[in-house]
């Protein structure tokens, strides 16, 4: 395993906020004003890179623009590539960006002047860290696969398709997502062996929702697999009783007209927003899945457990930033939220095909930073990685169905701690 131990702390890609290298915890400073409090950790290959990133420059999809598949501001998508080679020759992993959503005309037009709405904004080079790297010290199974990271500027988990014609906006992420298919198959992907869509958060969730249509863009020869991260979102209510990821959830799905593109298997019987919601997506899958999620998913209690909005006495301010600051009764409560993911999964964990990574961990999105992806101290289960429960899954060397014991028991974490 790659020797994580470098003398420097490394500036993020986003909000300028910093890791502390050394330590157990990764400290970020946190604008509690943002829905996405944690869009940091969804380009979290950014967190610790390691010592001599891969860094891989953009390419912008020009055919994209006769499709109509543009960003939120009406510029290409675009995606970043590195080929493989050797015995990875033929074979693709296609990783979706994560990055939050906008739900209003307010907050899209507010990312569309950033690089989560408009390739303006998008950095030329990015580091491939994770489960994009190309050591195969750092990535075992991985390294020399032809590896691709989408860029995420739509909004809505590559799922949308409409457009606000007096904000100037374009909600195309479904077209996005074809255009970057068809881009892909077109240098080569379609003669892919092995196939494994993956993402991050927002990406996450994207990799459930287009899960069976990439197995769809390969013969039946390929071997095709999807992994999602920290893209486990679930319909539940807040400390106050309310349903504010619901609310917010439904705002995506209906100002970005994501209810057409939607798996039918469930928009038949359940209304649009529940169908955003991953927990009624995944048993309908056809396609192997892999879940990796922490029980303590940092974004869901910041963000849908216990946000500002739903606590505005400050009750849960403390522990929303660090876990350690958590009273008796708010970790009982974090509890109920574990235990309706593992209620959530149950249906889904008894496919063979599937596979499973819930680790008791304060923490959101762990496959694209090094540090917990496969390092000297990265996270385990029962003595494997993350990376290696992934390759044994992918590869059938094993069933993967890690269920972590409850927190406090795992002191492999790495877990977030806000400022």
């Amino acid at each position: 395993m790659g020797n994580l131990f470098w003398p420097c702390i490394v500036a993020a890609l986003v909000f300028g906020f910093w890791v502390d290298a050394f330590s157990e915890y990764q400290y970020h400073h946190l604008n509690e004003t943002e829905m996405s409090l944690l869009e940091a950790q969804e380009q979290s290959h950014s967190s610790l890179l390691g010592k001599f990133p891969l860094m891989v420059g953009l390419t912008l999809i020009q055919s994209a623009a006769a499709k109509g598949a543009v960003c939120l501001d009406g510029t290409l998508p675009g995606y970043h590539l590195h080929r493989g080679y050797g015995s990875g020759a033929n074979s693709w992993i296609v990783n979706l960006e994560g990055g939050g959503w906008c739900n209003d005309v307010r907050s899209c037009v507010y990312r569309k002047k950033t690089r989560r709405g408009s390739s303006n904004f998008m950095e030329k080079q990015i580091p491939f860290t994770g489960i994009l790297s190309n050591s195969a010290e750092d990535n075992p199974d991985f390294f020399n696969w032809n590896r691709v990271k989408i860029r995420y500027c739509d909004g809505a988990s590559f799922s949308g398709d409409g457009e606000h014609k007096a904000a100037q906006l374009q909600f195309r992420g479904q077209r996005i997502w074809l255009a970057a298919m068809e881009d892909l198959m077109s240098i080569g992907m379609r003669f892919a062996k092995q196939a494994l869509l993956s993402g991050c958060s927002a990406g996450g969730l994207a990799t459930i929702l287009h899960c069976d249509e990439f197995r769809g863009f390969f013969p039946h020869t390929t071997k095709v697999k999807c992994l999602s991260d920290a893209g486990l979102f679930l319909d539940v209510i807040d400390v106050s009783r309310g349903h504010t990821i619901r609310n917010f959830f439904g705002g995506v799905v209906g100002l970005q007209g994501v209810q057409k593109n939607l798996p039918r298997s469930c928009t038949s019987h359940l209304d649009p927003t529940s169908c955003f919601f991953p927990q009624n997506l995944i048993a309908s899958i056809r396609t192997p899945l892999f879940i990796l999620n922490t029980a303590y998913d940092s974004w869901q209690i910041q963000s849908s457990l216990a946000p500002s909005s739903a606590d505005p006495r400050g009750y849960w301010h403390d522990c929303r930033l660090n876990h350690a600051k958590c009273t008796a009764s708010q970790i009982h409560f974090l509890q109920g939220f574990r235990n309706q993911m593992l209620n959530d999964i149950n249906g889904f964990s008894r496919s063979y095909q599937n596979g499973l990574f819930i680790n008791s961990c304060f923490a959101h999105c762990q496959s694209e930073r090094q540090d917990t992806w496969f390092a000297d101290n990265s996270p385990v289960i029962g003595n494997k990685a993350i990376a290696l429960a992934v390759g044994d899954w992918y590869f059938d060397r094993a069933v993967v169905k890690a269920i972590d014991c409850p927190y406090p028991c795992d002191n492999t974490c790495h877990h977030l701690v806000f400022r």
